[in-house]
């Protein structure tokens, strides 16, 4: 609080140190001494996006560390857990991440969607056009350079993890001007319990490589950008076109100073890349929802009311109709979605529309199938999320502690699952 002036029959003190404003939330205090420790969101609005501060660097070394014991996981796997439980050599490390979704892209990287005359109409067929291009296309790339095809996805997801990771913090500082907020996010975002699919040669990394980014430069009102790298986004996943969604909510929410119509015609290119790969599809097939149909043969991913989406998966979870693996998988689809339904709500109380919305249309794509699946994954995707939870862990120690306390075992399991070849039963 500001000084008052003495009264009349008050001397002035011969010093006065004002006391010290208390804090919303704990601040950490700047390492080393270094000056800006706590900047204002128009600070960090401004600065230079390409350049690491020390926040930065501390996250990447968080990240470091958090993907050398993904590995010691995969390591442990690879010997404990053999597809024959007499095999004599464990094989690569590698080759744990070989799981899966990743054979999928392996084949469109190196054959393509339709090689020779198979394709949907070809008996066994594999589904594979269900799966957007944008990872196979950076996979064949870098195979180029990488001759080793599992290297080649492990290197991408590696270097997009570290991107996404640094975004992810920047926009957490844009919340809360606390330079612990972005540490904090992005540790409870890289121990979650489906952190091990950000260091397979899956999507989720370069897509947050490229979602968050995008939508840090939405906050900073640069339009163009954020719907160049939200476009780019959409090549990789289907769900570039809910973030095209709530960055175009964002923009009309935003003060007119920061938007302007010239800027209008951005927001239809995140469009593009799904229009694109549609027609490229009906060339081939003759269907222009070739990839949403191979959804719904593949993944049984046709279209089912919420209610009932919710009372196949609890019945597949609690009616000892499916295997223990399988089950255990849908109880956690069901806790994902009870998740994405409490995190969309409070956005909304917070009014945080364009969040809200983005969440809202992931459980929506989810939510509205024969049952539920990938909703655990999609858990990476939501960065509110973390920047929540880091916020809440920032206003109570204790959160943060029974928050390790609770995934840590769900975040072994899970990799544990995936990496030995038994995650979805």
């Amino acid at each position: 609080m500001p000084a008052t002036s003495p009264g009349p029959r008050e001397s002035a003190p011969v010093s006065f140190h004002p006391p010290a404003t208390r804090a919303r939330f704990p601040v950490c205090p700047s390492p080393e001494g270094k000056a800006g420790w706590r900047r204002s969101p128009r600070e960090l609005l401004a600065s230079p996006p390409l350049r690491l501060d020390t926040s930065d660097r501390q996250v990447l070394w968080l990240y470091l560390l958090t993907r050398a014991a993904v590995w010691t996981t995969a390591y442990c796997a690879r010997w404990l857990f053999p597809a024959d439980r007499g095999a004599r050599h464990a094989g690569s490390v590698a080759s744990s991440f070989e799981q899966w979704d990743w054979g999928h892209y392996l084949h469109i990287a190196r054959d393509g969607y339709f090689p020779g005359q198979a394709g949907p109409w070809t008996a066994g067929w594999d589904h594979r056009e269900a799966f957007f291009p944008g990872f196979p296309l950076a996979l064949r790339a870098v195979h180029t350079v990488v001759p080793h095809w599992t290297a080649a996805g492990l290197l991408i997801s590696f270097v997009s993890g570290a991107v996404a990771v640094v975004a992810l913090a920047r926009i957490a500082r844009l919340h809360l001007p606390d330079e612990g907020v972005g540490r904090r996010a992005a540790l409870l975002f890289l121990c979650s319990p489906c952190a091990v699919f950000l260091a397979a040669g899956y999507t989720e990394s370069l897509f947050l490589a490229l979602a968050l980014p995008a939508w840090l430069a939405a906050r900073r009102h640069h339009w163009p950008l954020a719907a160049v790298l939200t476009a780019l986004a959409t090549t990789v996943r289907v769900s570039g076109l809910f973030l095209a969604a709530a960055l175009a909510l964002h923009f009309l929410l935003s003060p007119p100073a920061h938007r302007r119509p010239r800027h209008l015609p951005w927001l239809a290119l995140p469009a593009l890349p799904a229009i694109a790969y549609s027609a490229y599809l009906y060339t081939r097939t003759g269907d222009w929802m070739a990839w949403k149909h191979a959804q719904e043969l593949g993944w049984y991913r046709t279209f089912h009311s919420p209610w009932e989406a919710w009372g196949n998966t609890w019945d597949a979870a609690f009616t000892h109709a499916q295997t223990t693996g399988y089950a255990f998988m849908c109880q956690a689809e069901l806790a994902a979605m009870v998740l994405g339904l409490l995190l969309c709500g409070l956005l909304v109380r917070r009014r945080r529309a364009a969040e809200a919305l983005y969440v809202a249309l992931t459980l929506w794509a989810l939510g509205t199938s024969y049952w539920y699946t990938s909703v655990p994954r999609a858990t990476l995707l939501w960065w509110p999320l973390w920047i929540t939870l880091a916020v809440w862990s920032l206003r109570d120690p204790r959160f943060l502690t029974a928050y390790l306390c609770v995934v840590a075992p769900l975040t072994t399991t899970f990799a544990l699952a995936f990496l030995s070849g038994r995650w979805a039963g």
